[in-house]
């Protein structure tokens, strides 16, 4: 197996089907065609050589990315993000898997295992995520989770394909909430 391509290496962490692990430098090009899927570009800003490097590196401090990695096959990507602020401890949540797993769990699987780490081994009592608002599929998958709609985030983001600002959710759960497999 390739060595990790991060000096911040993160744990590998296993579900029944997916495996969240640190990306190498030869999941590149599955990275990059996980952002070419054309119902992936819908949702995701198409990142950049560097971006992906970021991704692959771990390269930000302040979001921990996995691949998610599926018969040894990358399906996806999925982060966690951490605010530290005693006052406001919580943790965070992005995904995003090609379209051609989607429909099969993987990705409520892959959320409930990073849901898992957070919760119980990285201490949070709550995690957020915020999917637009016309994105009904997330949005489903979520609440089968255990999230529940907080608030409209209104114009919340830029969408590149509608060319105009668009709505958000904002969608949280408490430790207790989270479903099980």
């Amino acid at each position: 197996m390739d060595d990790p391509v991060s000096s911040r290496s993160l744990p590998e962490l296993h579900g029944r089907r997916v495996t969240l692990r640190s990306g190498r430098a030869d999941d590149a090009p599955a990275l990059r065609a996980l952002f070419d899927d054309p119902q992936v570009a819908r949702w995701w800003p198409t990142p950049t050589d560097d971006d992906v490097r970021e991704l692959l590196d771990n390269g930000d401090p302040d979001v921990d990315a996995w691949l998610i990695e599926v018969e040894g096959r990358v399906v996806g990507l999925i982060q966690g993000y951490e605010e530290r602020d005693p006052m406001y401890r919580h943790a965070g949540i992005d995904i995003v898997l090609r379209s051609d797993a989607h429909g099969r769990g993987l990705g409520g699987e892959a959320i409930r295992v990073l849901a898992r780490h957070l919760l119980h081994e990285r201490g949070h009592h709550r995690l957020i995520i915020d999917p637009n608002a016309a994105n009904a599929r997330a949005i489903h998958v979520y609440e089968s989770l255990g999230f529940r709609l907080v608030g409209r985030l209104r114009e919340y983001e830029w969408d590149a394909h509608e060319r105009r600002w668009t709505d958000g959710l904002l969608m949280d759960l408490l430790r207790d909430e989270l479903t099980d497999d």
